[in-house]
């Protein structure tokens, strides 16, 4: 097989570079290597490429980006993907300065489980890059593989992971669990030191907070190659986590957000949204579920900004604390006290009811795998206190006060992470609630901490399901943070302490390569050689499934 070829399908034939040139597909751009890359600097015209995502049986959403000095009506195609490559469906969309030239379509009228082409034709005549895409099947399925993403620090690495699952082209769609960006300015995060030399700098070099700011880090990170590759070719599912906005979100404010100096935070929300929106290949619904015939409802929750109860914080809840013995009376009746308030939310009561009936209509209409395609770890993971009696001398005190009070939280049996759903345990209680009433195979896929985990998830003694959670792009993750420390320490630290926890790696970057299938579910967990040097390959990998039914992971793969 090509690697430029589609994955094979029952309904699309096989394609060779002879069809390719018959049909003029690899002067498109569809296939040529390089991407046109040098399109996101140009000023006028199609300047970033083509995206696709939003699949549906019989449709899909259309996304591209066409700059000029006035509104411009563009015609959209979607061709069959074959040697005739007929035009099986077209329209006209406007790009607007109204929404940063960027242009969004839905091609109707398609057929389940079926690849297509498309493109974007201008009054001109001049034409976008061509994107492929997919629609998804009805009735019998035997295999649906996506390919998972979240944490892209641009100035930490090159996106690698992007270019493998690209030029892989193995995969049904392409999902992206957050912090697609990183609103932070030049210099922060990463440091001026650890930014990687031959990035560009960011824009816009502040940090991001008005509406053009953020549509400005937008049209930067789209001229990475080979995220402007894996939009080409996968349809994506994607939805923000807190970095799309600010550090650390909630649905009243952000760590990230000083309102005496960066305004009101609604303001500051309704902007990030609106960029969101307009650069990424969604619609605007917050939350929304995709059928995979038989094989799996996939359910893309809002975790961020719509309801999320502001962050439980260590730091304030030790403030004045001078022994441990204090602290950890403070924290066990903090534990039995405001931590297990029932009123606290993050999916917030519409989206929760959406779901529970979308989990038992799901299960009841014959589908095997529920997929909650989310942003944080639902797994609970407490801190290793033998990880602190470790602790290497010469760490910044700012580190080791974090630690030292992760371990505190843990010896008053409290979690690590009060940003993930350990820190809301009564909504996360009300979802698990709601898969066992409706005897769900529930597979949470969650990104965010940028280390790969893989937990049981449990309730009241019972399985409830599995979760993947899949390691960053480029962003750094606990090897940054303990440096002196082991990763293998680290890991096995956090194994023996979390009986959810069944592994996890504390050093690596890269993406999740997801298959479901009638019988099981797995993750193969792909591991970069590095993020520091371009086109670095995937060096390692590690599989870790579960048996339809079992509600548990297999750690033998």
């Amino acid at each position: 097989m090509l690697k430029t070829e589609p994955p094979r399908s029952p309904n699309l034939p096989a394609l060779d570079r002879r069809t390719l040139m018959r049909g003029g597909l690899l002067g498109a751009g569809l296939f040529s290597t390089p991407l046109s890359a040098q399109l996101g600097h140009q000023t006028r015209g199609f300047t970033h490429g083509v995206a696709s995502g939003e699949p549906g049986h019989s449709r899909a959403l259309l996304w591209t980006r066409y700059a000029a000095a006035q509104d411009t009506e563009l015609t959209w195609q979607a061709l069959s993907a074959d040697a005739n490559q007929r035009v099986v469906a077209e329209g006209q969309v406007t790009a607007s300065g109204d929404n940063d030239f960027c242009v969004k379509a839905w091609a109707e009228g398609l057929e389940p489980g079926r690849w297509y082409y498309f493109r974007f034709i201008a009054p001109d005549g001049s034409m976008s890059d061509l994107g492929r895409t997919r629609t998804l099947p009805q009735g019998p399925t035997q295999s649906w593989k996506m390919a998972v993403f979240s944490c892209s620090n641009f100035g930490f690495g090159w996106f690698n992971a992007y270019r493998h699952a690209a030029e892989a082209n193995e995969f049904d769609c392409a999902l992206h669990l957050g912090d697609y960006f990183y609103e932070y300015p030049q210099g922060t995060y990463p440091g001026d030191s650890e930014t990687l030399p031959g990035r560009p700098k960011l824009d816009p070099q502040s940090e991001v907070i008005a509406l053009a700011d953020y549509r400005a880090r937008y049209a930067m990170y789209r001229t990475d190659s080979d995220l402007r590759r894996l939009h080409q070719l996968y349809p994506m599912i994607a939805g923000w986590d807190d970095h799309e906005s600010s550090n650390d979100s909630w649905s009243d404010g952000a760590q990230n957000h000083q309102p005496e100096s960066e305004g009101e935070w609604s303001v500051r929300k309704a902007a990030a949204m609106k960029a969101y929106r307009e650069w990424m290949p969604v619609s605007d619904d917050p939350w929304a579920s995709y059928e995979v015939g038989d094989l799996a409802t996939l359910f893309r929750l809002e975790t961020r900004l719509s309801h999320r109860a502001k962050q439980f914080d260590y730091n304030t809840l030790l403030r004045s604390i001078f022994s441990p013995e204090e602290a950890i009376s403070r924290l066990t009746a903090f534990r039995d006290g405001d931590y297990v308030d029932p009123s606290r939310e993050v999916l917030g009561m519409d989206q929760q009811a959406w779901l529970a009936n979308g989990l038992n209509r799901s299960k009841t209409g014959g589908k095997v795998w529920q997929v909650l395609v989310q942003q944080v770890l639902m797994g609970k993971l407490a801190s290793a206190t033998s990880i602190t009696d470790t602790l290497p001398e010469g760490l910044p005190s700012y580190i080791r006060e974090r630690v030292v009070a992760g371990a505190l939280a843990s010896r008053a049996e409290l979690p690590l992470n009060m940003d993930a759903w350990d820190g809301y345990p009564a909504a996360r209680e009300r979802l698990f609630e709601a898969a066992l009433a409706a005897d769900a195979n529930l597979i949470s896929l969650a990104g965010d901490t940028h280390n790969a985990w893989a937990f049981d998830l449990a309730h009241g003694g019972e399985a409830v399901g599995v979760e993947f959670g899949g390691q960053s792009v480029a962003s750094p993750g606990l090897e940054g943070y303990l440096a002196p420390v082991p990763p293998q320490q680290i890991a096995g630290a956090l194994v023996q302490r979390n009986p959810e926890l069944k592994w996890m790696d504390a050093s690596q970057r890269g993406y999740m390569a997801v298959e479901l299938t009638p019988t099981r579910a797995t993750s193969e967990y792909r591991f970069l050689a590095s993020v520091r040097e371009k086109g670095a390959g995937v060096v390692a990998t590690n599989r870790i499934s579960t048996l339809a039914g079992s509600r548990r992971l297999d750690m033998a793969g």
